[in-house]
C-alpha cells in the first residue's frame, strides 16, 4: 500500500508531497487507522534507558520532518519509540526561498536547504501541550537566521529555557548546512562558549523546575578526524550527556551527474549511510561509553539500523528512510534488532556455560 501511495506523492514536488503525506497520516490518526502500526511495533520493542530517560524502543524519528510539533500525535501513533521535533528558533521564520526541496529517487537520497522553516518555539510549545499521546519528545533548537553568530548563544538560551519544562531531552543542532555560518560552532572558542553558557543555564533551570534535562549536540559528518576529535573533546569536558550523529552532508561524491545533485543544501538517504555511519564509528571511539550516541544520517533498511547500534549508538532516528519506506521499516527495523539481540544473548549463555 505504501509503495502506492509513495507512487503518487513521488509524482508531486518534494515539499508539497510532504506537507500533503503529512496532513494525510493527521487525518488518518483522528479516525483512528494508525493505532495498528503501533500496535505491531510493540512485540519487537525493547525498552532501554539512555541519558536517563526510559525509551519504549531504540527507532525514534529525526528531527525536520516535523518543525512545529503540528503532526506529533499522528507520527507517534505510527509507533516511533520517541520523536525528535523541530528544529524550532526562538521567533518564526519562513526559511529559504522555494524550491528547496529536492528528491533524487534512484539514489534514494533527498536534497534540502529549508533554512529552518518553522513557526517559533512558542508554536511549538502550544502544540506540544495540546497532543494527545504523550510519548516521549525531543526538542531540537537552533538560532534565527538573522541572529548573527556572535550572538548565537542567546539564541540558544531561548530555547532552552522555553522547551526545558516540556522536553524530554533538548537537542542542539549546530550542524544545519542550510543556516550561513552554523557550522562554525562545532570549533573552538564558539563551541565552548556555546557549551558553557547552555550547561550554566540548565543548572539554574534543573533548580526551577525540579527536573533534570539532558542535552543532545547533533554534529555534522563533514568534520576532518582532528575536527571531530576537538568537537569531542568540548563535549566531554562540558559532561554533555548525548551526542547526535549526524546531520545531512555536503559531500556530492556518490550522487555526481543524478538529476539534482547540484543543488546547494543538505545531501540525506542513501548517500549519506556510510559518511553517517564511519563519522559515528568515530566518535565512540573518542567518547567511549561517556556519551550517549544517537544515530541518524542514511538508515534506510533495518540492516542499517542494526549496523549502526553496532557501531556504538545506543538509539537511531530515520528520516529519509521513513519517507522511502513508509512506517514499516519501523517494524522491521525493530524486529532486527530483537532477533540480533536475542542471538547475541544466546552467544553471552553458551559463553557463559562453556566457561
Amino acid at each position: 500500500m505504501y509503495k502506492l501511495i509513495r507512487s503518487l506523492l513521488f509524482r508531486l514536488p518534494a515539499e508539497l508531497s510532504h506537507d500533503i503525506a503529512l496532513q494525510a497520516m493527521s487525518v488518518g490518526e483522528r479516525v483512528g487507522l494508525l493505532g495498528i502500526l503501533a500496535a505491531k511495533t510493540k512485540k519487537y520493542a525493547l525498552p532501554k534507558t539512555v541519558m536517563g530517560i526510559d525509551f519504549p524502543h531504540v527507532v525514534g524519528l529525526a528531527a525536520g520532518l516535523d518543525k512545529n510539533a503540528d503532526y506529533a500525535d499522528a507520527l507517534q501513533a505510527l509507533g516511533f519509540g520517541w520523536l525528535e521535533l523541530g528544529t524550532v528558533t526562538p521567533r518564526p521564520q519562513p526559511g529559504n526561498p522555494k524550491p528547496r526541496m529536492f528528491r533524487l529517487a534512484n539514489e534514494r537520497a533527498i536534497i534540502n536547504r529549508l533554512g529552518f522553516n518553522n513557526k517559533g518555539i512558542d508554536h511549538l510549545l502550544s502544540r506540544l501541550e495540546s497532543r494527545h499521546r504523550k510519548g516521549i519528545v525531543g526538542v531540537n533548537i537552533g538560532k534565527n537566521a538573522d541572529t548573527p553568530i556572535s550572538d548565537a548563544n542567546e539564541d540558544y538560551l531561548i530555547g532552552l529555557r522555553k522547551s526545558y519544562s516540556v522536553a524530554d531531552y533538548i537537542a542542539i543542532n549546530i550542524s544545519s548546512p542550510n543556516t550561513p555560518g552554523l557550522r562554525s560552532l562545532q570549533y573552538g572558542e564558539e563551541l565552548d562558549s556555546l557549551l558553557s553558557a547552555l550547561v550554566s543555564e540548565r543548572t539554574k533551570l534543573e533548580k526551577a523546575h525540579s527536573r533534570f534535562v539532558p542535552l543532545a549536540v547533533k554534529l555534522a559528518p563533514d568534520m576532518s578526524e582532528d575536527e571531530l576529535k576537538l568537537c569531542c573533546s568540548k563535549l566531554l569536558a562540558h559532561e554533555i550527556e548525548g551526542v547526535i550523529a549526524t546531520n545531512t552532508t555536503f559531500d556530492r561524491e556518490r550522487v555526481q551527474g543524478s538529476n539534482h545533485a547540484t543543488e546547494t543544501g543538505g545531501l540525506s538517504g542513501a548517500p549519506l549511510t556510510e559518511k553517517a555511519c564511519a563519522t559515528l564509528r568515530q566518535i565512540k571511539r573518542l567518547v567511549g561509553d561517556n556519551m550517549a550516541i544517537i544515530g541518524v544520517g542514511g538508515i534506510m533498511t533495518a540492516s542499517d539500523a542494526v549496523a549502526r547500534l553496532e557501531a556504538g549508538a545506543d538509539l537511531v532516528q530515520l528520516y529519509s528512510g521513513f519517507i522511502y519506506e513508509g512506517p514499516a521499516l519501523i517494524e522491521s527495523a525493530l524486529k532486527e534488532i530483537s532477533a540480533t539481540h536475542s542471538s547475541s544473548d544466546k552467544n553471552s549463555q553458551r559463553e557463559t556455560n562453556n566457561g
